[in-house]
């Protein structure tokens, strides 16, 4: 293969090609190359590796003389012309076994078009825009067909990659010739006709043609224009094989990854799925509410995802119920929630970030030492599910212990028809949940029971604060018990108990810069930081303040709020009675959430609060609290904004960690040295923004 570059270590007592063909065994030079490498002596091999990484990096050839010469510009040499070691354009015919299948061929600028015969993937990293042009194909469980619209697929590096399946669709009678004749018309727009044609000659019945596209989104600006996060989406990674597919994946900005590092699920993840997808599409089933339930680390949230994309492809909505506080699906960290879900899941947590029907912002991102309120607010949220489509409810990873006490209480609480439980051989071990398991246990607020369980709840201290319509009422329906699903994983994590912590915080942290994010003005105008936004003046008497996780004196709280993720709540208590403010409340309300955002600012002579958030106005009207938690601002947001001149605000070296308030202890901002940079409680006000 002409069309592989190689780069050379120094070995002595080796010739060049010999270690040329022990470090790439697989390639076949012709004999003008090889000779061109036998005659370079030490400094021109390291010249002439040192031009290799550079046409690396600038995404260029090296052609005679080992020169740089850009693809657009490299003039087309004539057919007498002696050959040269240089990519192919469009590989022979009797090259086309050693080129990696399936073949992509530029579309022009940002553009690339892949042919998947049936039965294969395409396994990748980075970020595009995903067209089915021909036949159907299956991303993360969702299934994408000829006509329907494009669909924004992330395969990021803090998750597994994602891959694209070519699958089986049906074909009214046609014939091979009048499929590849329909193909080659549909390529027309996209491709001249030297790719057409080599791309036709891979054709084969029932295959499928991808248009991918590179996507640019003001969230995903915004996250990667933060100093070391650019990795997340796009790896420059070193690679040996610069050809032609090489430079029409980086245009789109994407990487061919190897299939192991793909997303892989076991056969009885499968079999499970394939049964509550039936058990959903039935009309006499067709609300089940299923619990997924397990270890830390052990696949749930990838598991929820596919499945969530395995049901819209049958139904157009499923309901879903977060009851996972440190990894949250659709809202930033700390939350509680119910979502209708209509759009499919292609990505992390960080990249589909949505506005839910019910949200409460519990301000913490573990239950621990506060199951009453945390069990109150399940309950709370849990009324609002209407049981028109199906529930799928998240758990925590915490199955120890009192959490798998906490557990059994929330099995009795919303009663499930399935309950899918994950075990691992190197997963903390976890007792079966059967039916009879959980009646025989005590949880940490109900004591066991083998009472029929049905929608009204025969526990009394669940059923006074649940609400259901009168015909529920009525005519409850009975649950003579769930069905318990079981399945084995295999998934391989990164996280060890050393970096777990570490691993989850910044995986937090990026479900609050993409809800940031949401304050960017939409591609192709330049993001904008958050200091030259505009934020809103909010009055001190007509908000409430709550401190969540500590106590804090009234003398203190303005300290605590400044510079601080507050979430924006609405409770029913009229607050606007009083004359100056701040009000603070004395117990922590259990309210509906409308959103979050930045204490940028306390301006103590107009007695204003100055808050930088994404929530419409119109919805803004109906706030009248503000709740502060342990969820932090990303200390990247204070740090790394450009623009700013002289002393960052809010930032010091000199913090003393012996104060009342200043560890860990009470919050959950994690502990540094002393002399490092940490988060001032003192608050410094920005300027106005006009």
């Amino acid at each position: 293969m002409a069309d592989s570059l190689l780069l050379f270590k120094r070995g002595p007592s080796r010739s060049t090609w010999l270690r040329a063909r022990k470090a790439r065994p697989h390639l076949i030079l012709s004999y003008r190359p090889r000779r061109r490498l036998g005659r370079l002596r030490w400094r021109g091999r390291r010249r002439f590796r040192r031009r290799l990484l550079q046409a690396q990096a600038a995404g260029a050839d090296w052609r005679e003389g080992c020169c740089l010469v850009s693809r657009s510009a490299a003039p087309r040499r004539p057919k007498t012309a002696a050959p040269s070691p240089r990519p192919a354009e469009d590989p022979a015919p009797s090259c086309s076994a050693l080129l990696p299948i399936p073949p992509v061929r530029s579309a022009g600028s940002g553009r690339a078009v892949l042919l998947l015969p049936l039965g294969q993937g395409f396994t990748f990293s980075g970020i595009c825009r995903v067209t089915c042009l021909y036949g159907q194909v299956q991303v993360f469980g969702f299934t994408i067909s000829q006509g329907q619209p494009a669909q924004n697929v992330f395969s990021t590096y803090t998750h597994s990659r994602l891959t694209i399946n070519a699958v089986h669709y049906s074909v009214h009678e046609k014939s091979k010739k009048e499929m590849k004749r329909e193909a080659r018309s549909l390529l027309r727009s996209y491709l001249n006709q030297d790719d057409r044609y080599c791309l036709m000659k891979n054709f084969s019945p029932l295959c499928s043609i991808l248009l991918l596209e590179r996507l640019k989104t003001s969230t995903v600006n915004f996250i990667i224009s933060h100093p070391g996060l650019s990795y997340i989406f796009v790896q420059e990674i070193p690679t040996f094989q610069i050809n032609s597919e090489y430079f029409a994946l980086k245009s789109v900005g994407i990487r061919r990854e190897r299939k192991k590092n793909g997303l892989r699920l076991t056969e009885s993840a499968f079999s499970v799925m394939d049964e509550l997808v039936s058990v959903s599409c039935e009309e006499a089933d067709g609300c089940p509410v299923i619990l997924v339930c397990g270890s830390q680390d052990i696949g749930k949230s990838t598991f929820v995802r596919y499945l969530i994309n395995q049901l819209l492809n049958s139904i157009s909505c499923i309901d879903y119920l977060e009851c996972d506080l440190g990894q949250t699906e659709f809202t930033p960290p700390g939350c509680i929630s119910l979502l209708n879900v209509t759009e499919p899941v292609l990505g992390p947590p960080f990249t589909h970030q949505r506005t839910p029907q019910k949200m409460v912002y519990y301000g913490k991102p573990s239950c621990k030492n506060n199951f009453e309120n945390y069990i109150e607010i399940i309950k709370y949220v849990f009324s609002s599910y209407k049981r028109e489509s199906p529930l799928i409810v998240n758990t925590m990873g915490w199955v120890a212990d009192q959490g798998l006490l906490l557990l059994i209480d929330l099995i009795r609480l919303l009663s499930p028809s399935h309950v899918v439980q994950f075990s691992s051989d190197r997963g903390r071990y976890m007792p079966d949940l059967s039916p009879s398991y959980v009646d025989d246990m005590d949880g940490l607020y109900t004591k066991s029971t083998s009472k029929v369980r049905n929608r009204g709840f025969h526990l009394a201290e669940f059923a006074d604060n649940l609400e259901f319509a009168d015909e529920e009422k009525e005519n409850p329906v009975l649950f003579t018990g769930y069905k318990l699903m079981s399945v084995k994983s295999e998934f391989v994590s990164g996280k060890t108990p050393r970096n777990r912590e570490s691993h989850n915080k910044v995986l937090r942290e990026l479900a609050v810069l993409s809800y940031l994010g949401q304050l960017q003005p939409p591609v192709p105008k330049p993001l904008c930081p958050l200091h030259g936004l505009t934020p809103y003046q909010v009055p001190f008497n007509a908000v409430a303040l709550r401190i969540i996780h500590a106590d804090v004196a009234p003398t203190h709280i303005l300290y605590a709020v400044n510079a601080s993720w507050v979430g924006l709540c609405k409770i029913l208590d009229d607050v606007r009675g009083h004359a100056h403010g701040p009000i603070l409340l004395a117990q922590t309300p259990i309210c509906d959430c409308l959103g979050f955002g930045i204490c940028r600012g306390i301006d103590m002579e107009k007695r204003l609060y100055h808050i930088l958030t994404p929530v419409p106005p119109e919805e803004l009207r109906n706030v009248n609290c503000l709740l502060v938690g342990t969820i932090s601002i990303p200390q990247c947001v204070l740090k790394s904004q450009r623009g700013l001149e002289g002393t960052i605000p809010y930032i010091t070296t000199d913090y003393n960690f012996k104060l009342p308030g200043a560890s860990e202890k009470i919050g959950a901002r994690e502990i540094e040295e002393t002399r490092k940079e940490k988060v001032h409680p003192k608050p410094k006000f920005y300027r106005k923004t006009n």
